[in-house]
């Protein structure tokens, strides 16, 4: 087993005082090859010491003084997706994006209104005709690239987690949070064009929620898929 120490910066909170969801996820899925499947097990905190470790197995956990965080291994993602939408139809579905007054975190990292322009990611799908399928338009800045100019792994399943929940949700405020994301990168994804990131409900059972999310250029060509399971904490 091999260990080091990262923290997750205030600027990627999902909830005010913890990290978002996709983000810490995509820290965990960093050092894991391929497909991964990582699960949070309580809010990851901000601005903290935390201890990553990688198994030889592939498994990775992550701990706050000694407390598991989240862990991931690898996975076999089983998930269809949908033909992306264009990028008209995703700038349309966006003037639709439902939670504009009312935003249960309206700080997110990823889809929060409050947020200082270009602070986040701006991702604000709304429906495609029904809500059977949510989109937007995204747009990386270059503060998210690496040296290559591809959007960062991390950032990329922040961007696959909360358009999620809105699919999930539907035409509903709920307050939920992720639980678990299966994601899995299939191609660089471009920070110099324009993007389309759309989500697709998968169902709910109980307290559980499922949607899937992708990520495609303006064309069609998918570079990134998820599942995502999120929790229900109460109703609104």
């Amino acid at each position: 087993m091999s260990s080091e120490f990262l923290s997750i910066p205030q600027r990627f909170n999902g909830p005010p005082t913890s990290g978002n969801g996709g983000y810490s996820c995509g820290i965990i899925a960093n050092h894991i090859a391929g497909a991964a499947r990582v699960r949070l097990h309580i809010p990851p905190p901000l601005d903290t010491p935390l201890a990553l470790e990688c198994n030889s197995d592939g498994s990775v956990a992550l701990r706050e003084d000694g407390i598991l965080v989240a862990n991931g291994a690898p996975c076999e993602l089983q998930l269809d997706v949908p033909p992306a939408p264009g990028l008209d139809t995703a700038r349309s579905a966006r003037a639709r994006f439902p939670c504009y007054e009312q935003h249960v975190f309206g700080t997110c990292f990823v889809c929060g209104p409050n947020r200082p322009e270009e602070d986040g990611l701006q991702l604000f799908p709304g429906p495609v005709g029904n809500w059977d399928l949510l989109a937007c338009p995204w747009r990386p800045t270059a503060d998210v690239l690496n040296e290559d100019g591809e959007v960062r792994p991390e950032i990329v399943w922040s961007a696959l987690d909360c358009p999620g929940y809105f699919a999930a949700a539907g035409e509903r405020l709920l307050h939920a949070v992720l639980g678990e994301l299966e994601g899995e990168r299939l191609a660089p994804v471009p920070g110099d064009q324009e993007l389309v990131v759309y989500s697709w409900p998968l169902g709910e059972v109980g307290r559980k929620l499922y949607a899937g999310t992708a990520i495609a250029t303006g064309d069609g060509v998918v570079l990134a898929r998820a599942r995502s399971t999120w929790i229900l904490l109460d109703k609104r």
